[in-house]
């Protein structure tokens, strides 16, 4: 488990406001306690038992979080007559089941309530994103196989 991944754990335990969630695997073990009242506060205890050093990925998870504000200024300037599917969790985006299948959708593609959009891979486990609502696809958001945020939006839809 690198920084990235127990930076993405930290936040998504303290967008899910539970008090407490324990991660162990025979050579790491990590608890990261929260308060229920939803409060940003987050404490990590990790106790490593074999480390590497990972000079580069501060660097790339401050570069990051730096893009998202731009892409929810231009989502919000289309909002107007399209819905938007967001992210309801942190991970990484895929368009694909797996790299020798087909996308979920693609733009113009109709979609169904219940129809699965895409993948989102989270601690090496890969969920399903359904759509919450019907209509055409009208622009996809995201680039394959890059991480996104909790509420980051995926996919406008015309719901016409």
């Amino acid at each position: 488990m690198d920084i990235k991944d127990i930076q993405n754990l930290i936040k998504f335990v303290s967008k899910a406001e539970v008090s407490e969630v324990k991660y162990k695997t025979k050579d790491f073990e990590i608890t990261i306690k929260t308060p229920l009242a939803g409060n940003d506060a987050v404490y990590a205890q990790p106790a490593v038992y074999h480390t590497a050093p990972q000079a580069a990925a501060p660097a790339h998870v401050a570069a990051a979080p730096a893009a998202a504000p731009a892409e929810k200024a231009e989502v919000a300037a289309d909002d107007s007559k399209y819905v938007v599917i967001k992210s309801p969790m942190i991970g990484t985006f895929y368009r694909k089941p797996s790299p020798d299948k087909d996308v979920f959708v693609n733009v113009g593609d109709e979609v169904s309530i219940g129809k699965v959009v895409c993948v989102i891979e989270a601690m090496k486990l890969f969920n399903q994103i359904d759509s919450e609502i019907s209509g055409k696809i009208v622009k996809i958001l995201v680039d394959d196989a890059t991480p996104v945020e909790y509420d980051q939006p995926l996919f406008l839809v015309d719901p016409s």
